[in-house]
């Protein structure tokens, strides 16, 4: 495993981890779209056993999730992201994760939400990623995941007026679509919104996607 751009990304995010928790962990009130698939993954998830927030941040899908009836926990690179995400959320249970290497046993979820985290990884690693999750989620169990549609990728090199080094790969939905049965998902639905005007003006996809009931 590669871990210089994990490094990079986990360093990055523990550096703008405090504005980052106070400038997004709202941000759901202003995203309707968003708002109505994840009320719609919840009913789909709700009752059926633990939910997994995969690259949590500081817990804002997974505090929409847990508020709507859903058993969350969540996992993300950065420590100081995972501070965050506890202090806000004392209810869930969060943990330090790299979704190339989940310490999770498999099959033992029953579902996975992620929300832009998949673009922090090299393309080449996005299909491991997915594999992992695959391993982890129970048979049937269900995938909501998140990304930003494009060709190639983008950098950042300041944030929040501190200096990072995030890159984010950008994805086709028919790219990520062959990731997806590629790692033995069934891929479900994939939607698609412009951005709002106060996001990057990047096009954001959703894809659902279901580990098959016979895996």
């Amino acid at each position: 495993m590669r871990r210089e751009p994990q490094s990079e990304i986990e360093t990055s995010y523990d550096r703008v981890a405090e504005h980052y928790a106070t400038e997004f962990f709202g941000e759901l009130e202003r995203k309707p779209f968003d708002c109505e698939l994840l009320s719609e993954f919840a009913e789909s998830v709700r009752g059926l056993g633990q939910i997994c927030e995969v690259g949590c941040g500081p817990g804002q899908i997974a505090r929409y999730l847990q508020d709507r009836g859903v058993n969350m926990c969540g996992l993300d690179l950065s420590p100081e992201m995972i501070k965050f995400a506890r202090q806000l959320n004392p209810d869930i249970s969060f943990a330090r994760g790299d979704m190339l290497a989940l310490e999770l046993p498999r099959a033992s979820l029953a579902g996975i939400v992620c929300f832009y985290a998949i673009i922090h990884l090299k393309r080449e690693d996005a299909p491991r990623a997915l594999m992992e999750m695959h391993r982890v989620l129970k048979p049937g169990g269900k995938l909501l995941l998140s990304f930003h549609r494009g060709v190639g990728e983008l950098h950042r090199e300041e944030w929040y007026d501190m200096p990072v080094s995030i890159d984010v790969t950008l994805f086709e939905p028919e790219e990520m679509a062959g990731y997806l049965e590629g790692a033995g998902f069934e891929v479900e639905r994939i939607a698609e919104r412009e951005p709002y005007e106060f996001e990057y003006p990047t096009h954001r996809v959703y894809a659902y996607a279901r580990k098959p009931a016979q895996s």
